[in-house]
């Protein structure tokens, strides 16, 4: 891992902690709930609260990797190798840093939900989603993107460009629109959660 995938990955993981933090400095100490979904389980899942409502923190994937509760680190080669596509090196670190449910945060531009695999099998989805979305943009021969956020309008995504590793928001089939960040690096610094 390069010295500035392994400043994301830890900006990744500081913004998850930062995260949970502010959700328990607001809300006695209790950590962020979640829907509880019996056919969902993820290592997230602190404890389940109620029939339909569990307590859940992020969790560093390394770590569970370490401990051999999953087999292996997460990997986008399946998708690389369907699209002959590499992916930029930023996108692959953010999603195989954290398993996380989404975490709503601010930023200058406005308020915007990250998105963050919940599970293994949810990667599983994630990766199946990013393969549909970049064929989509080469059916439009547009430059590949790959999301990571959705804002407050429904057909605005906050996206990372392929090519360049810059950050930008696009309507979905669209060109992007807005540049954002230089990097996702330079969003983290930019970014605050608002739990």
């Amino acid at each position: 891992m390069t010295s500035s995938n392994t400043t994301l990955a830890q900006a990744v993981l500081t913004f998850a902690e930062q995260h949970v933090a502010l959700h328990q400095e607001r809300n006695n100490n209790e950590l962020p709930s979640t829907e509880f979904d019996e056919q969902w389980l993820s290592p997230c899942i602190s404890e389940k609260l109620a029939d339909d409502l569990c307590s859940w923190q992020p969790i560093a994937i390394a770590k569970l990797v370490e401990q051999k509760e999953i087999a292996k680190p997460l990997s986008f080669n399946n998708v690389e190798q369907a699209l002959d596509l590499v992916l930029h090196q930023d996108i692959k670190t953010y999603f195989t840093t954290i398993f996380s449910d989404s975490i709503e945060a601010q930023c200058a531009d406005g308020s915007l939900t990250l998105l963050f695999a919940w599970s293994e099998a949810d990667f599983e989805r994630l990766q199946e989603n990013i393969i549909g979305h970049i064929m989509m943009k080469q059916r439009l021969k547009q430059a590949e993107t790959v999301f990571f956020a959705v804002t407050d309008e429904e057909d605005i995504i906050i996206s990372l460009d392929n090519e360049t590793g810059e950050v930008w928001a696009e309507r979905v089939g669209c060109k992007p629109h807005k540049k954002i960040a230089d990097s996702l690096a330079d969003l983290f610094t930019n970014v605050l959660t608002v739990s």
